[in-house]
């Protein structure tokens, strides 16, 4: 049988497909981009036949529907990045969470580890030989499509055909056809204080250095001092439209890359269509499985790898709390650790956490980010040994190589000025000697 031939006999409907799903399955979603409305809603509607579905995935954009507390003996959510349509569930018992270094998802699926028995995923319609584009999302997509018994994919012509790991037809189980346009986050507009970090950030990058930026405010800033920079290289855990400007001038290259030359290689890719359509069949970009583009043995290799990444709190050892507020899940830990472990086993590579000084609550009430002990029951995301240099809008703090003392003074320099009075009596109280 052709793979034509094979493809007709796997098409169905929505509806149909999800009957395939069973109870006491686990549901894996596609990542971020990939994840499938029509098929995660014909999934809700169809909720009354299933009993302890459990749903796994990173990045979710979706509606989150399966959350709802009415269906709660029929879904249970299990993430590995708390997005905000799962916190709730969460935080109320109706949900789980399973901590994860991104690289490793492919790994655990293999090993059976993460329970894999269904895939829900977008896919770019097959090409001439019956290969599918996971488009978008390759992570731990290609992975779990590889891994499951039952693979439901919906074929969607706007997704873009990108180049990198494919899948074929034959890996597929039910195919629906339907043209969806895809989740889309547009860049917003970068504030005075992400411009300072940003400038910051950008004196530390050389030319030629390969960039993992991830996206928000702060990428963004980094990006608009980068134009005088040359021959820059990406090897990111994903890109944004950021990117697509400094292509276009010319000050991404990818001339000095060690591998993937003249590349940017990523693992998915998140921002406007106008990214997802100069990515559609581009050589310049590739999307490659995640136990790829972020394991910290390839990352090592790069040509002067740079990794900026946030957090929510840094205590004054230099210890970063990026994935949640004290007990509350708030995102996951990503690929933070995969890109800084992999900077720290490289040559001349920099290890960098960007954030403002202070975030401010709904009630106007500020909070400062740099602080003299993590909230309690905060886990740990990066460990004080590994950072390279903590920024905020008031300077650079280098920590590598730096005593507890050395440390806890560069930290408190770059603090927020309402929060330094406190922090500088912690120093004292600390180090028995004046700030």
């Amino acid at each position: 049988m052709s793979w034509q031939e094979e493809y007709k006999k796997k098409l169905c409907s929505p509806e149909e497909a999800v009957t395939h799903i069973k109870s006491g399955d686990t549901v894996v979603f596609a990542h971020c981009i990939g994840e499938s409305p029509v098929l995660v809603d014909a999934m809700i509607a169809n909720a009354k036949q299933y009993e302890n579905v459990e749903i796994k995935h990173m990045v979710s954009l979706g509606s989150g529907g399966y959350t709802a507390p009415e269906l709660a003996k029929h879904f249970r959510v299990n993430p590995m990045f708390a997005s905000g349509n799962v916190r709730k569930a969460i935080e109320d018992g109706r949900g789980d969470f399973t901590p994860v270094f991104f690289h490793e998802i492919p790994k655990l699926i293999r090993e059976g580890k993460l329970k894999c028995d269904v895939v829900l995923a977008q896919v770019a319609p097959p090409d001439e030989n019956g290969n599918c584009s996971l488009g978008t999302s390759v992570d731990y997509t290609w992975q779990a499509i590889k891994t499951a018994r039952t693979v439901i994919v919906q074929v969607n012509d706007q997704m873009p055909n990108t180049l990198g790991d494919k899948v074929h037809v034959d890996d597929l189980d039910y195919i629906v056809e339907e043209s969806t346009p895809l989740f889309e986050l547009k860049p917003g507009k970068v504030t005075e204080v992400e411009e300072k970090i940003g400038s910051y950030c950008a004196s530390l990058i050389e030319d030629g250095s390969t960039l993992q930026l991830g996206i928000g405010g702060i990428p963004d800033a980094v990006m608009l001092f980068l134009d005088d920079k040359k021959d820059l290289g990406i090897h990111s855990e994903m890109i944004s439209d950021g990117t697509l400007a400094l292509y276009e001038k010319g000050v991404i290259t990818g001339k000095y890359k060690n591998f993937d030359k003249e590349k940017m290689t990523v693992t998915f890719l998140m921002g406007s269509k106008k990214l997802y359509d100069f990515a559609h069949e581009n050589p310049v970009v590739e999307v490659r499985t995640v136990d790829y583009v972020n394991h910290p043995a390839v990352i090592m290799k790069q040509h002067k790898m740079i990794s900026i990444n946030s957090a929510i709190q840094v205590d004054l050892q230099g210890q970063v709390v990026a994935e949640a507020m004290g007990l509350r899940q708030f995102s996951g830990v990503g690929g933070q650790v995969d890109f800084i472990r992999g900077v720290a086993m490289g040559d001349d590579g920099k290890a960098i956490i960007a954030m403002p000084s202070i975030t401010t609550k709904r009630d106007g009430t500020m909070i400062s980010k740099i602080v003299s002990f993590v909230d309690l029951g905060a886990p740990i995301t990066t460990s004080r040994n590994d950072i390279d240099y903590v920024i905020t809008e008031y300077g650079i703090a280098p920590l590598k190589g730096k005593s507890l003392r050395e440390r806890a003074r560069n930290l408190i320099n770059i603090a927020h000025p309402s929060a330094r009075e406190e922090l500088e009596a912690e120093f004292e109280k600390r180090f028995h000697e004046k700030f």
